[in-house]
């Protein structure tokens, strides 16, 4: 029994040895796996950036089309051809003696029902 007591921190010491290169390698997995795949992992970090790129085209776009806008108000507010030009776009109208034509929307012809016996002769 004396002798088991005196060689345990000899098997403790030896287990030990064995084992702690197997959990820093298990804990060292467990990090690469939160730094890829973890909720700010790497993947997300490229996703996000990618959302950002794209976010960043869309503010432009819309920023551009926001001036274009602003040139259309401040001329409409001011330039008496582009009142005249949107009065006779949006409202049809019309100075005296002029004849305004409007078609219809044009739609898509709808194929007859029998167009597939057709094709088959």
């Amino acid at each position: 029994m004396t002798n088991l007591l005196n060689s345990l921190p000899e098997h403790l010491y030896h287990w030990r040895r064995r084992l702690a290169p197997v959990g820093v390698a298990v804990l060292a997995g467990m990090l690469a796996w939160h730094v890829l795949f973890g909720a700010n992992g790497m993947l997300a970090y490229h996703q996000k950036k990618v959302d950002s790129r794209s976010l960043d085209t869309e503010i432009e776009s819309l920023q551009r089309e926001n001036q274009r806008l602003q040139k259309e108000i401040e001329g409409l507010k001011s330039d008496p051809k582009a009142i005249e030009r949107e009065a006779r776009e949006q409202l049809r109208y019309a100075r005296p003696g002029e004849v305004i034509y409007t078609y219809p929307k044009s739609a898509e012809p709808v194929p007859p029902a029998n167009a597939t016996a057709e094709n088959r002769r």
